[in-house]
């Protein structure tokens, strides 16, 4: 069973390639995170909103890093942060050319 994390909060910016250059190494470090398969960052400069979406192997990490990056974010000076986990369904997935 595969588990997606979905993360959102209010974001100022900055977005596009500086949110890129700014962010850099946050993802570097995201990418050793226990049980991650991926992430997919996004960003709305229209309703200035930031977040990911993220794929964990389990359950347990996919929880503790909810509560890990929420607190990063709130050293960060961020609120508001809304966390959803899902379990994914594998098999309705692959049909839509999503494979693990």
């Amino acid at each position: 069973m595969k588990y997606l994390l979905q993360v959102d909060f209010p974001y100022q910016g900055p977005f596009k390639e500086k949110f890129t250059e700014t962010m850099t190494d946050l993802a570097h470090d995201i990418a050793n995170e226990e049980g991650l398969i991926w992430k997919i960052w996004t960003e709305n400069e229209e309703t200035k909103e930031g977040g990911g979406v993220y794929v964990f192997d389990n359950i347990n990490d996919a929880n503790r890093y909810a509560t890990k990056h929420t607190k990063r974010l709130e050293a960060f000076g961020f609120s508001d942060i809304r966390t959803k986990i899902f379990e994914i369904n594998e098999a309705l997935s692959a049909i839509n050319k999503i494979t693990f």
